[in-house]
């Protein structure tokens, strides 16, 4: 090999970013991190968006895979200021009728609440439960010979299936119809599509497994903390450095890019062959999201008691309505009723905002590129389950899906996943090859979420891209991982 300025270039901080460099300094290599902002973190940041001393997360905000990574939950972040808060209730999702399906960690009392579908609940999850330390591996990685074929294929089984044919075999009563939508409609997808149930699978089992926490002091100090331990390793970090051209990196053997197949292209188009860039051209991105943030007066007044328990509250009512909301957002439309995703971060984090006041968090669904202002109907949707919610809000702050763009460039069209997460896109992502993280061009992988396993705050597609370099190019193994 001829000298070069750094054995490795990483592109882009968000949690894939700073896994692969991570991984690639943990095997002796000289790695450099860049990234854009003034900040490193991606999705991962936290900021007063509203009011002062109100901390806001700016875009990821619960992390039932970050806390359960296989990659990770390998690292001594807690020796780097990390802490994750567990709610009481990981989740919980409201009915018309005043009562709420929840998420708890135990599965024999979620079953027990769910009344005549306690035995079917069993029946779908627990062996997923059983099954999650063996199967997250194989799960949160490229598509390959699986290390437990037969849990692999248990959760084959239910996950490949529409989330509401799914339902509609298992469950009877509108209280586990309801918390089943809610989990599946993450997938930002309608809940008719093939493999919608794979994530409502995989948060059921987080949620028994360890529960859904979030980090105290705010999204952002998981970003501080993995940045702590790759400098502590002796990685180098340089913020505002935007990359638009492979010409503007300092020489090197590899160069990861965590970045989306549309900024490839504008970064390194002209390194790539033709066959490449015709798959990258081609591929797909999702529905996007509009987000507020709000400072408030007192906690959200939940109708509900179990909400005022919960982490996450899923607002949509019965399956049967998130899954028309979802359809027509897929299809353009903006429901008047759209299916909201809500954090309230506050209720167990202390230092998110002045002494008895509180900060929430929600987002929904929207057509990709949306610039619709969808803020009456999402506080609508609060106010339907928390009656007096608009009194006490003090400030708010939205992004539609051009601002989440323009926030984070890994959210075309305010698509979070990276891309959508259908079976057409689920292992091949971002183009059909035997690695889906190498490029056409030797010695560039991709990093991002728009390779398996996809969107979530894990690492896992950083690790994995940095794993294949560190063979491809300097004939290394990465530190193996339990299970892989």
């Amino acid at each position: 090999m001829t000298k070069r300025d750094f054995d490795a270039v990483v592109v882009g901080s968000g949690p894939n970013g700073l896994a692969a460099a991570v991984t690639m300094q943990q095997a002796g290599l000289s790695v450099l991190l860049l990234e854009g902002k003034n900040t490193v973190g991606g999705g991962l940041r936290t900021a007063e968006l509203t009011l002062p001393g109100f901390l806001h997360d700016v875009c990821s905000a619960i992390h039932p895979l970050a806390a359960d990574s296989p990659f990770l939950k390998t690292l001594p972040l807690a020796d780097h200021g990390l802490e994750y808060i567990y709610p009481p209730l990981p989740a919980a999702h409201p009915l018309d009728n005043g009562t709420a399906a929840v998420l708890d960690p135990s599965l024999s009392v979620t079953a027990a609440r769910l009344g005549a579908d306690a035995q079917a609940y069993r029946s779908l999850v627990t062996a997923v439960v059983q099954d999650w330390p063996r199967l997250a591996p194989a799960i949160l990685g490229p598509l390959r010979l699986p290390a437990h074929p037969v849990a692999l294929a248990r959760f084959g089984v239910k996950g490949l299936l529409p989330a509401q044919l799914l339902a509609n075999f298992y469950l009877k009563t509108p209280e586990a119809r309801a918390l089943w939508a809610g989990m599946a409609a993450h997938a930002q997808l309608p809940l008719s599509n093939i493999a919608t149930s794979a994530i409502g699978l995989v948060l059921l089992a987080t949620g028994h497994q360890r529960g859904w926490p979030l980090p105290k002091g705010g999204s952002q100090q998981i970003a501080s903390a993995l940045t702590s331990y790759f400098v502590s390793l002796g990685g180098q970090v340089q913020t505002n450095f935007y990359v638009e051209s492979l010409q503007q990196l300092p020489s090197a053997h590899a160069v990861l890019l965590d970045v989306t197949p549309r900024q490839l292209l504008a970064i390194a188009g002209h390194k790539l062959s033709a066959l490449y860039k015709w798959q990258l051209e081609r591929y797909r991105y999702g529905m996007g999201v509009f987000k507020i943030d709000w400072a408030l007066a007192e906690p959200i007044p939940f109708t509900a008691p179990e909400c005022r328990r919960a982490g996450t509250v899923h607002l949509g009512n019965t399956l049967e309505e998130i899954a028309s909301s979802e359809q027509l957002t897929w299809d353009g439309g903006h429901p008047e009723r759209p299916f909201v995703l809500l954090a309230q971060q506050s209720l167990f984090d202390a230092t998110r905002a002045p002494a008895g006041q509180h900060t929430a968090w929600a987002y929904c669904h929207v057509p990709h590129g949306s610039r619709k202002d969808m803020t009456a109907a999402i506080e609508q949707q609060v106010e339907r389950f928390a009656p007096g919610f608009r009194e006490r809000i003090l400030a708010r702050h939205v992004f539609d899906t051009a601002q989440m763009e323009a926030h984070n460039p890994n959210y075309v069209g305010g698509d979070i996943n990276g891309g959508v997460l259908d079976i057409g896109q689920l292992f091949t992502r971002p183009a059909l090859r035997l690695s889906p993280y190498r490029t056409s061009a030797k010695g560039l992988y991709l990093c991002s979420s728009s390779t398996p396993p996809s969107g979530g705050v894990h690492g896992m597609c950083g690790y994995h891209a940095a794993r294949r370099a560190l063979r491809d190019v300097f004939n290394l193994r990465a530190a193996p991982l339990a299970s892989l």
